[in-house]
């Protein structure tokens, strides 16, 4: 399960997006702390290292915000946790927008790639690795944590960003609902591998992140079950949805605040059958946006 604001801590704002720091980061820092001060010598280089490493997801990270907005998708909220960091973006359900929201982080670690030769290239220059060892080591850990995280998150495997691209790929000629059960299934077999991959390191770490993979590919699964029934739904071709374009199926999924009564919106008007409230706006079920019901005619 993906983590909530609501157990992290507000960091800062930057560009309408606000940063969270989630609760368990703080004790798989101090875990890490102590493993990464054995090898370097030094509590605060090891400090250094590990705030840098989280500085690269972050930016990874504003990477998939920034993108998302760009294509008129919303993006509010970026939490970092022990795994890394999750980006809560929404873009317009249709697999360019979505290619783009994803591709973008990934492209901001590719960017970083020869911004990190040049500094290598210029400590070394500077005699930076005689003069100030630590300094040095600090630049190429930094700069191999970054390939790193660029390798491994372009793994094809859901939801890893590389899964995800894919997922986005594969919906030009696949459609929504097979290219997510497509991506999916690459996923749980992944996710398979990772925990083949835990049992031989006997690594409790690589574990937690195969049970994430797992639980977000089932899902993913079952997500893609449920799109493949709503796409065989008959629809309103007189009516289509103004953010995503598509037709609303025939059915009975829209519920009234008032009295519970599920109805299908389109058939009434906007209104609630049972005890006649008209609503304003109408939630498209395929995007999630709502819309004032009038531009739903097409």
């Amino acid at each position: 399960m993906a983590p909530g604001s609501r157990n992290s801590y507000r960091l800062f704002d930057a560009f309408g997006i606000t940063v969270f720091l989630h609760w368990s980061w703080f004790l798989v820092a101090a875990w890490q702390l102590d493993r990464r001060s054995a090898y370097s010598g030094s509590l605060i280089w090891a400090a250094a290292e590990y705030i840098g490493l989280f500085g690269l997801v972050l930016m990874h990270e504003f990477g998939h915000s920034l993108a998302c907005r760009q294509v008129g998708g919303s993006a509010r909220e970026i939490i970092l946790w022990p795994l890394g960091g999750v980006a809560y973006v929404s873009p317009p359900p249709r697999p360019g927008p979505i290619l783009w929201s994803i591709a973008a982080g990934p492209l901001v670690n590719l960017v970083l790639v020869p911004v990190f030769l040049v500094l290598v290239a210029l400590a070394k220059s500077f005699g930076l690795p005689g003069d100030a060892p630590a300094t040095y080591q600090l630049i190429t850990r930094l700069q191999l944590i970054n390939t790193v995280l660029l390798i491994f998150n372009m793994l094809p495997i859901y939801p890893l960003d590389g899964g995800q691209i894919l997922r986005a790929l594969l919906w030009f000629p696949l459609g929504r609902a097979k290219s997510l059960t497509v991506a999916s299934a690459i996923g749980l077999l992944g996710s398979a591998g990772f925990i083949a991959w835990a049992l031989y390191e006997m690594s409790p770490w690589i574990g937690i992140l195969a049970f994430f993979a797992l639980s977000r590919s089932w899902n993913g699964f079952q997500e893609a079950k449920a799109l493949a029934r709503a796409e065989s739904w008959p629809r309103h071709n007189s009516f289509s949805c103004p953010g995503c374009r598509v037709h609303p199926p025939r059915a009975a999924l829209w519920t009234c605040g008032d009295c519970q009564e599920p109805f299908d919106t389109f058939e009434t008007g906007g209104a609630c059958p049972a005890c006649e409230r008209v609503f304003a706006g109408t939630a498209c079920p395929d995007c999630g946006q709502a819309h004032p019901f009038e531009q739903w005619k097409r």
